[in-house]
């Protein structure tokens, strides 16, 4: 994976120079202090944010809405003092940390969101080349199949997708499956 970049929403200047100095040496990082400075930040380019819950200038979850609303592809974890109530159970957002968070508990979180991420994109992939492996098998003969090659990159493809599933998916929790199934399911 190219190194990924990392948005952290933070209204707390010395919080969001931590989780900087956390995250610098392995990703690209952006910080932005309000709801508005984030929204007008956070764009197809960011593969993860870190937003704080409150903001001088609204809420974390308008940000969350700001980025669930124009189909940003990008894994977004609540990073907050903000206790955890069932308004979250609607919430688009992938991961929740209640602060104060350490630095390995910060990296975790990104490793995670960031794997969730692949793997995502490893599952739809193979579930459009599956689809067109099964067209194909549907309407030619063997022989042709077994000629063409074409249709041997595909089953070759497939065979690659299905090894980098199995290598992510046994460094996934229980946890992960549900939010990913989850996250296929809202798509």
């Amino acid at each position: 994976m190219s190194e990924a970049t990392v948005l952290v929403v933070e209204d707390e200047p010395d919080i969001a120079a931590l989780y900087s100095g956390f995250l610098e040496e392995r990703y690209e990082v952006a910080v932005a202090e309000t709801a508005a400075e984030a929204k007008d930040v956070v764009d197809e380019t960011v593969d993860a944010v870190l937003l704080d819950r409150r903001l001088p200038d609204g809420s974390g979850d308008e940000v969350l809405e700001h980025i669930r609303g124009n189909d940003l592809d990008c894994r977004v974890a609540m990073v907050t003092a903000v206790e955890p109530d069932f308004d979250i159970i609607g919430m688009g957002f992938d991961l929740y940390l209640t602060k104060p968070v350490s630095r390995a508990n910060l990296l975790a979180a990104l490793e995670t969101l960031l794997t969730r991420d692949e793997y995502d994109d490893l599952l739809q992939e193979a579930a459009a080349l599956a689809s067109k492996r099964a067209v194909l098998k549907a309407q030619k003969p063997t022989a042709q199949l077994d000629g063409n090659e074409a249709f041997a990159e595909l089953v070759e493809r497939l065979e690659e997708i299905d090894a980098d599933m199995d290598a992510i998916a046994e460094s996934l929790s229980t946890d992960d499956y549900r939010a990913m199934f989850r996250d296929i399911g809202e798509a």
